[in-house]
């Protein structure tokens, strides 16, 4: 059994015409968010395999 769902890739297409990045505004503080998560070692803090 997977300890965690994989999510969907941010640049993949939805059924409209955008994709998920277009809905986000550039100043978006989920923006900070995000770039603080991709830059933690998930393989150091074991939460991957």
């Amino acid at each position: 059994m997977k300890r965690f769902i994989q999510g969907q890739d941010r640049s993949q297409s939805t059924l409209f015409p955008e994709s998920l990045e277009e809905y986000i505004d550039e100043d978006n503080a989920v923006r900070i968010v995000d770039a603080y998560v991709d830059e933690l070692d998930l393989f150091a803090l074991d939460l991957l395999h």
